[in-house]
């Protein structure tokens, strides 16, 4: 018998999430989930959905790499001219999913975005490899281009351009750092009833912890 999309289920067994164990503080919360990711080796586990909208409510979504995090949020890069960089100036709110399928987990994070310092833009393109920073100037994010070997005929100016020499950050390239006002830990569980666990940001700074329904 052919299986239909309806018949695709799974039941998750692997663990639970309660409010006893999960630490009070979600970015050391985060911290330990991202470590277990990385520790069963999963296919890169920084991988996440970065949603945005624009001024009047039209979603977009699309896969980012996370590159840092730490209690003032997490960052990645991109092209400030790009789709997302240009609804995120005007409408500077965003939503991360993280979906480590293997643990049976996932991270959703809602904030405000802001940039990074242009210290901190910079120490992570120092460190991209020649080829994607080139890749950088060359890709104008987002815009409608004619075909591939535009593209490739790019690259190989901007390779002679900077033959033998350092590739400067573009001026329209750069991190972004989602600042969160609440973070909510989904661990799956038998039968549809997963846990989850939101963390929501108070006034005062400190976080409160509450249950949601599945």
């Amino acid at each position: 018998m052919n299986t239909t999309i309806a018949d695709l289920r799974q039941d998750y067994t692997l663990q639970d999430l309660t409010e006893t164990e999960v630490d009070p503080n979600p970015f050391i919360q985060f911290k330990k989930w991202f470590e277990q990711a990385l520790a069963a080796q999963l296919p890169e586990p920084n991988a996440m959905t970065l949603a945005t909208a624009t001024p009047d409510a039209k979603p977009a979504a699309r896969m980012v790499l996370l590159k840092d995090f730490d209690e003032r949020g997490f960052v990645f890069f991109t092209n400030y001219n790009s789709q997302k960089g240009q609804e995120l100036a005007e409408n500077p709110q965003a939503a991360l999913v993280f979906w480590w399928a293997e643990l049976e987990r996932q991270v959703r994070i809602c904030g405000h975005v802001e940039k990074v310092s242009e210290v901190e833009s910079d120490g992570y393109f120092e460190i991209r490899p020649p080829k994607s920073r080139l890749g950088a100037w060359v890709s104008q994010q987002s815009e409608v281009i004619e075909s591939r070997e535009l593209l490739e005929q790019r690259m190989q100016e901007f390779q002679s351009k900077y033959e033998n020499q350092e590739i400067p950050r573009p001026p329209h390239w750069g991190g972004l750092r989602v600042i969160p006002s609440e973070i909510e830990f989904w661990q799956g569980r038998p039968s549809r009833l997963h846990d989850r666990l939101l963390y929501t940001l108070l006034e005062d700074g400190s976080w409160k912890i509450e249950r949601l329904s599945p």
